[in-house]
């Protein structure tokens, strides 16, 4: 099948029309309408429901869209890697969640540029969930991501821990309103069961550096990767608050069972040592 059918067939799925499609393509309506109509006749069934309000998907395009997506990203990596630049003879393609860019991936890509400049370099930012089906559907070699959920087909081994504390700004700072910030579904549940009293709290933030921006701005407290806050810990713009409850924050490096050996090594030690570089 041609890609850029697969890549079409999302795009209208994404925009919820062909009308939509056809702009985020740049191509004609009458283009995406054709195409559609070949992967229809290979598929021997409809995939979408065309109405007023745009296109919605068939069942069997429901049971299509997963192998669409894996079809568009083993095309990517097939044409990454035939087109290795001169001096390259690898590619490894790794993903991360946004938390841990900041500094343990920026590390990382610095590591890999002084130690292994043979290898060229993929590099994704995304939710845990999606990294992970990602890397079942072939999109990449790796990812690190807290609190790593079993998946057929991937090994997940414990890169380091961290420590999610309370700190809160000093009280004559202004607000001391709690700050709801995204750790995951575990670190949820056991906020909630540690105080009751805030499991609805008026500002929720789904990134922790812009959570401790808005709180060192306007005052408040929440918690926060201990490394992380170390810096305003130590120049008082942070405490953290007496007594309170700590949580283990545990990342993991996750493989597929499918990357090459020599390559698992190479960034399992490099991640290693980033780690460890990154850590206080």
């Amino acid at each position: 099948m041609d890609h850029a059918i697969a890549r079409t067939f999302l795009e209208v799925v994404k925009a919820g029309s062909f009308v939509g499609a056809a702009e985020a393509l740049n191509i004609s309506q009458t283009a995406v309408s054709a195409r559609i109509r070949v992967l229809e006749e290979q598929l021997e069934r409809p995939v979408f429901v065309r109405n007023k309000a745009g296109a919605r998907l068939t069942p069997a395009g429901e049971k299509f869209l997963p192998f669409a997506s894996s079809l568009v990203r083993v095309w990517e990596t097939a044409r990454n890697v035939v087109a290795l630049p001169p001096g390259r003879s690898l590619l490894v393609s790794l993903g991360a969640e946004l938390s841990l860019w900041s500094p343990l991936l920026s590390r990382w890509l610095l590591w890999m540029h002084r130690e292994c400049p043979e290898i060229a370099v993929r590099t994704t930012i995304d939710t845990g969930e999606h990294l992970l089906a990602q890397m079942q559907e072939g999109g990449l070699d790796a990812a690190v991501i807290y609190g790593a959920q079993r998946r057929p087909g991937l090994v997940a081994e414990l890169l380091f821990e961290e420590r999610l504390v309370f700190a809160r700004t000093p009280a004559h700072t202004g607000s001391n309103e709690i700050i709801g910030i995204d750790w995951g579904a575990d670190f949820a549940a056991s906020l909630r069961a540690t105080f009751p009293e805030n499991a609805s709290p008026a500002v929720s933030i789904g990134y922790g550096p812009l959570a401790l921006d808005y709180i060192l701005a306007i005052g408040g407290a929440g918690y926060f990767r201990e490394g992380f806050i170390r810096p305003y810990l130590e120049d008082g713009r942070l405490q953290i608050v007496p007594n309170s409850p700590t949580f283990a924050y545990p990342a993991y490096l996750v493989l597929s069972e499918k990357t090459d050996p020599a390559l698992v090594l190479r960034l399992r030690e490099g991640l290693r040592a980033a780690a460890a570089g990154a850590r206080p």
